[in-house]
């Protein structure tokens, strides 16, 4: 029989702040984390904006020895896993070690300390290259490390499937537990790419919002006024456990994980399916792996990434599998606050839907101000809304067509 795996830990790190209690307070009352780019000179550039992590200390994370060797996205995983087992109260140790995994995703893994190092080799040349560049970059080093900080020494992989990764880092997670191949594990996501490169590439193929002058309206998903996306950094993680073993030990649950689906739309490298093809395959999937049916969803963590391709193919996706009941659902973006963390996207979103079960509590999509007649469903515009929450949804979507959702369910007994 499958195991029930629930969550009992959170750790965030994102441009509303670090710390669940920051990034949930921040949340619920509509604060956008977007601003102008700080990390350097953003003129060159058609976008100047990006949702940067503000009040964020390494050190206080990790040692000296750890900031110097490793990309921030890895010091922001680390900090986030940190915080969630500490919220979790799990203790590893030799008796539950090999139980124990981590499984995290990352789109491009660490792009700030590439760009460091090749300006390094061009200036320097290749005798000032650190012999700590290739794994202080590589994205599998992001569950690496937390496995060698915390003694996790269960099943270990990275996924890399652009912005779905880290949802599918959680999925996986789930389907290990469920298989029995172990009791707990570290899963989410980091992302830290607000840098140069990265948003010359996004730039060049006008994916970005260039609504400069008000970043914090900048993203805007499902309104008729929407012109890109924005681009942000940061890292959630989730503490996963068996439900027996979480039992066992008295930890808070924060919700069920009852369903997990991914499929591929076999369209194009970077815009989605027009008819959301691949989505509609992707929740459905997560439906049936669940056992429910689309009626006993309350909540969608959206997508909703503020492009006017993504949020139509998706809403047109909703309303083909939920037909008359997608009116009734209660859909949000928080990629509106905290803008799209890219391969980090998923383990933020996933932990803002546990908690909107845990608290009753959704969300709003910030900068709906121009209802667009194609994309016509519930978005719970502009404040929070109380709702008591049986099952929600959490979907994200990547380049190259790929999907992944996940299905959440209110903890029972």
């Amino acid at each position: 029989m499958a195991r029930r795996v629930v969550i009992t830990g959170l750790g965030m790190v994102t441009p509303l702040g670090t710390g669940v209690e920051k990034n949930w307070e921040a949340a619920c009352s509509g604060k956008s984390g977007i601003g102008p780019i700080t990390k350097f000179d953003p003129s060159p550039f058609a976008t100047r904006i990006a949702g940067e992590v503000k009040d964020f200390r390494s050190e206080d994370f990790l040692d000296k020895q750890q900031i110097r060797r490793f990309d921030v996205f890895i010091h922001w995983a680390v900090a986030s896993a940190r915080m969630a087992l500490e919220d979790s109260g799990l203790k590893i140790g030799s008796a539950n070690a090999e139980r124990v995994g981590c499984v995290t995703g990352s789109g491009l893994g660490g792009l700030t300390m590439l760009e460091h190092y090749h300006k390094v080799l061009l200036e320097k040349g290749p005798r000032r290259i650190s012999p700590f560049f290739i794994p202080g970059m590589i994205a599998n080093m992001a569950p690496g490390q937390i496995a060698i900080e915390f003694g996790a020494r269960g099943p270990n992989i990275s996924i890399e499937t652009a912005c779905a990764a880290s949802c599918h880092a959680v999925g996986e997670s789930f389907r290990l537990i469920r298989e029995g191949i172990a009791d707990a594990m570290i899963t989410g996501g980091a992302e830290a790419v607000v840098t140069p490169l990265a948003l010359g590439g996004f730039c060049s193929m006008r994916a970005l919002s260039t609504r400069n002058d008000e970043p914090e309206r900048a993203s805007r998903p499902f309104d008729l006024e929407r012109d890109g996306f924005v681009m942000g950094e940061g890292a959630g993680i989730l503490i996963l456990e068996d439900l027996s073993h979480a039992l066992e030990r008295g930890a808070k649950i924060y919700a069920e994980v009852v369903g997990y689906g991914m499929s591929a739309d076999a369209y194009h490298v970077s815009a989605p399916d027009p008819e959301g093809k691949g989505a509609i395959s992707c929740m459905k999937m997560a439906l049936d792996y669940a056992g429910l049916a689309p009626e006993d969803i309350d909540y969608i963590n959206a997508h909703g990434t503020s492009t006017k391709l993504n949020d139509l193919s998706e809403n047109r996706a909703i309303k083909a599998l939920f037909g008359d009941y997608a009116y009734k659902l209660a859909i949000s973006s928080t990629k509106s606050m905290t803008g799209h963390l890219l391969g980090g996207a998923g383990g933020v979103e996933a932990a803002f839907t546990a908690l909107s079960i845990k608290h009753g509590l959704i969300p709003p999509t910030i900068n709906y101000e121009t209802p667009d007649p194609e994309c016509d469903l519930d978005y719970v515009p502009n404040k929070a809304r109380k709702k008591a929450i049986r099952a929600a949804m959490s979907n994200s979507f990547g380049f190259g067509g790929t999907n992944a959702c996940l299905v959440f369910k209110s903890y029972e007994a």
